[in-house]
């Protein structure tokens, strides 16, 4: 984008007004999000609903809880599905976690910005599997709260089970309607909590972080405070997994190492 389209979108008193309530009133920035795809994505969304402005949009989404949310869910993206770029997630559990468990201590991990939970649901499929989930702590969080009730629901369309290996989808889901309902065993393992990642502190000791097709969304200068939040709550020798899109080029700014493609080790 050119420096003269950067500035028609920032000097839209419209939108920038938008942006300003939008953090008076919930704590979401959205000038940490890339602002052309931002106000792209909004101005369907509003239009979609029948306001002209931004200001009237922001009126209406403060008296209706619906449009709220739904606000949300397209400003956060809530596309998931299991096993997502399925070879990283062998990667994963072939040799990330076997080199986590080394230690012999109770691993704790996290999925951040979770979405509807297919991330921490597969991520607990394969603890599973290993025969640790119940010595593992799962944190799962995200700033969507519509997405975390899907999530702890844990009801889903078959097709997004379209990557999960046909035995390991028969052991974790059941039918239940039109729906797949996943394993009780697996909720109880995970820990969903509401969390704003560029607004609030970040707790410590993470043996492993996911954070997967985020990022893209961010500014540079939000990534790179992202970076530096994330290397802080790591132990040493844990690592964080970024999306297929989401390289780190420079890993070492921020003390991580780069070990397989896309899992970056804190020194």
């Amino acid at each position: 984008m050119s420096e003269r389209e950067d500035a028609t979108i920032t000097a839209d008193p419209d939108y920038t007004g938008f942006i300003n309530n939008i953090k008076k009133s919930t704590g979401i920035d959205l000038a940490q999000y890339k602002e052309a795809q931002m106000k792209r994505r909004l101005t369907t969304l509003r239009t979609k609903n029948g306001f002209q402005t931004f200001s009237d949009f922001f009126a209406a989404m403060m008296k209706e809880k619906p449009l709220f949310y739904e606000f949300l869910d397209r400003m956060t993206i809530n596309v998931s599905e299991f096993w997502r770029n399925p070879n990283r997630w062998e990667v994963l559990r072939d040799t990330i976690l076997p080199d986590l468990q080394r230690t012999g201590r109770k691993l704790k991990l996290w999925s951040a910005a979770c979405s509807t939970g297919e991330e921490p649901y597969t991520l607990a499929m394969i603890l599973s599997d290993k025969d640790i989930l119940s010595k593992t702590g799962i944190l799962a969080t995200d700033i969507d709260d519509g997405a975390l009730a899907k999530a702890k629901q844990g009801l889903y369309l078959e097709r997004s089970l379209k990557d999960v290996p046909k035995d390991v989808a028969a052991r974790y889901f059941t039918p239940e309607g039109p729906v797949l309902k996943v394993s009780e065993a697996l909720k109880k393992n995970i820990d969903f909590r509401k969390q704003n990642l560029l607004l609030d502190t970040f707790d410590d000791g993470f043996d492993l972080i996911i954070c997967r097709n985020v990022m893209i969304y961010f500014t540079e200068e939000a990534k790179n405070k992202l970076y530096h939040k994330f290397a802080a709550s790591l132990r040493p020798g844990g690592y964080l997994f970024v999306g297929s899109t989401e390289q780190i080029f420079t890993p070492a700014q921020y003390g991580f190492e780069s070990t397989e493609t896309f899992f970056y080790r804190k020194k």
